[in-house]
């Protein structure tokens, strides 16, 4: 990937945007959990980026993970859905996540609203400006792809989930997600960003 996220970058889009920066100054792991979706846009491969970030001591601590926020190719031509397959929508969604399981394990699980574009004509292509909106819960979680190693193919990772490629990477997310848990409760919101954001705010 040619794009890689900084918390300067980040922390200027959100503020434009508007988006709530979560930054307690006095107590850490008040977290803020950033996708943003790469403008490679191929839905076989993980070219996107989950980033967690908290304030600690008076200074940022920054990660950034290598994943996917769209669909694979299998999920795109077999959809779940009849309305088509769901991408989520670039935006932020206040509490849209919990601690919980997703199939047997430890991840972030859906418990508010999101918005989905439906990808309805089951080619390989994202279709993100004609899709249909559709707003609610269907189990658009944050997860892993496989726990054995770092997957190199989305393939049926995500059916619309955020998904990590790497399980170790994933695994140390959590344990931060556990802790802001611990410290704010279970309760997080997530936001979608496009790597094009970062140039506007150059």
């Amino acid at each position: 990937m040619n794009f890689y996220p900084t918390i300067s970058g980040v922390l200027a889009v959100m503020s434009q945007r508007g988006y709530r920066i979560y930054r307690n100054p006095d107590k850490p792991f008040d977290l803020n959990i950033v996708g943003i979706r790469t403008t490679s846009l191929v839905p076989h491969v993980f070219d996107d980026w989950i980033t967690v970030f908290y304030m600690s001591h008076g200074r940022w601590i920054f990660n950034a993970f290598p994943g996917t926020t769209d669909p694979g190719l299998f999920w795109l031509g077999n959809p779940m859905n009849e309305m088509g397959t769901a991408i989520v929508k670039e935006g932020q969604y206040r509490g849209l996540y919990e601690l919980g399981k997703h199939r047997g394990y430890n991840a972030l699980v859906q418990k508010g609203e999101v918005t989905v574009i439906r990808d309805f004509n089951r080619d390989p292509v994202l279709d993100l400006d004609s899709g249909r909106e559709e707003t609610g819960v269907f189990g658009i979680n944050l997860h892993r792809a496989s726990r054995f190693g770092e997957s190199l193919n989305v393939d049926r990772w995500s059916a619309g989930c955020q998904v990590l490629c790497d399980p170790l990477q994933f695994n140390y997310l959590m344990a931060i997600v556990e802790k802001g848990a611990d410290a704010f409760g279970n309760s997080f919101t997530y936001t979608l960003l496009h790597e094009s954001d970062f140039q506007e705010v150059v």
